[in-house]
């Protein structure tokens, strides 16, 4: 810890999940095995709409301040016996975890839900994450969505197209799910949603829409049919006309790969093309299908952005555990996209202990020179980050990589950016205005 650097109070929960300040110790983050102190140097404002979650079955890594040293405790020290659980950051969109919430499980320990889990504390007054700010666009800033404007929105949907499937399927996902996106449709800002595939050529670990039995609930539920191409221009169509700079997209949480259905998407993007050329049609997608994105370039999307948690092959189809196609494909997509001219993202999946290793750091640079993107959105990966190195690690053939000691975060995102200065960073799909902005 630096000289100067000024500790964050340790924050611990007790068995009712109730959050409270451990006197004489510091936070602590980690980054695969690593452990670090949260300090002034590393932790920022916790950002609005960011919530507090507690760890069961997992024991918190402290910093004894008197003593000067890493603890891992059992109990709270003021009242032996009472057992205390470590406590992380769901931080709101646009921020990246630089340090997890450091822990130890305990034996047994349940996988956790499928959250992102940055480190937190305590800090002049109010409460701090280890977390970087790579986008500060209030698109998904629960304090612009209302529930009585949504409920206004929803109720003129209703009557503009009353019979719309897929405008009734957002209503579930705005009210029921709390979908930002799904909110914006019915605010009429920013990107509309386009969900429309039940399937999947992918059985990610951490699928937010579909999930093995006696593994981890689902945050959402996945659509349960396959919206006409009519219903989703019409929808498309409402918020183009609508809203200034407006994107909609294919590819969301409550759905599986929309590549799977390019047939509809293809001839509701004719049908929207038929009719506007303003706003932008964007693609959320796995990339798995180059042949179903080429189809979708030529009617006229305008942007696409494909996920991945690692540009190694290995850890790729460790994670991702693609069904009938692999990395290589993923790649394909991406060039194909590129020589069409198209504004191509990553949805970059990332976790402190992995993704800033000089390995994969050093693995990304060169997918970038191959394959020049114009944007990373730098996502959490919303995994249990104890477990997820390790099994990066094993993916990759070894338990203990000699390239693998963390970087920091930070050091990630200056060094891409410093070999490559016109990339974009970000977090949101932008609309075409911006492209070259």
């Amino acid at each position: 810890m630096k000289k100067r650097a000024r500790p964050a109070a340790a924050l611990v929960a007790d068995g009712a999940g109730e959050i409270f300040e451990l006197e004489g110790y510091a936070a602590v983050g980690m980054a695969g095995e690593s452990w670090a102190v949260l300090t002034s140097d590393n932790a920022i404002p916790m950002p609005r709409g960011g919530e507090l979650m507690f760890l069961p079955d997992r024991l918190p890594v402290l910093y004894h301040l008197e003593k000067g040293i890493f603890q891992t405790l059992n109990e709270d020290p003021r009242r032996p016996g009472e057992k205390i659980f470590p406590v992380a950051a769901f931080n709101s969109p646009g921020y990246v975890a630089r340090l997890a919430c450091a822990f130890e499980e305990a034996p047994g320990a349940c996988e956790l839900p499928l959250f992102s889990y940055a480190a937190a504390g305590w800090r002049n007054g109010g409460f701090h994450t280890a977390a970087l700010c790579v986008d500060r666009e209030k698109r998904q800033d629960l304090r612009f969505m209302a529930r009585e404007k949504v409920v206004a929105g929803i109720r003129e949907m209703r009557r503009k197209m009353p019979k719309n499937r897929l405008r009734k399927h957002l209503e579930s996902c705005a009210l029921e799910h709390g979908c930002p996106a799904g909110k914006n449709f019915f605010l009429k800002r920013f990107e509309a949603p386009l969900p429309l595939s039940r399937t999947c050529d992918a059985r990610c670990l951490g699928c937010i829409s579909l999930q093995g039995p006696g593994r981890i609930k689902c945050g959402q539920e996945r659509i349960s049919f396959t919206p006409s191409p009519e219903d989703i221009a019409e929808v498309a169509l409402s918020h183009i006309q609508n809203v200034r700079r407006a994107v909609v997209s294919f590819g969301q949480g409550c759905e599986g790969e929309p590549l799977m259905d390019a047939d509809v998407i293809e001839r509701a993007i004719r049908l929207i093309r038929s009719q506007t050329r303003r706003g932008t049609i964007h693609l959320n997608t796995n990339a798995s299908r180059p042949q179903e994105a080429a189809r979708l370039f030529d009617a006229g999307l305008d942007s696409m952005r494909a996920s991945m948690n690692s540009v190694r092959p290995a850890c790729y189809h460790a994670y991702f555990r693609p069904v009938d196609y692999t990395f290589s494909d993923v790649e394909d997509t991406i060039a194909l996209a590129l020589a069409q001219k198209k504004f191509v993202s990553i949805n970059y999946l990332n976790c402190p202990g992995f993704t800033d290793t000089p390995g994969e750091i050093n693995a990304l640079a060169s997918f970038i020179r191959r394959l020049p993107v114009h944007m990373i959105q730098w996502r959490n990966l919303n995994f249990d980050p104890g477990r997820y190195p390790a099994l990066m690690r094993r993916a990759l053939g070894s338990e203990n990589p000699v390239d693998e000691r963390p970087a920091g975060m930070k050091h990630a995102l200056a060094h891409i950016k410093k070999q490559f200065p016109k990339i974009k960073y970000g977090y949101f799909n932008p609309p075409k205005e911006k492209f070259g902005a």
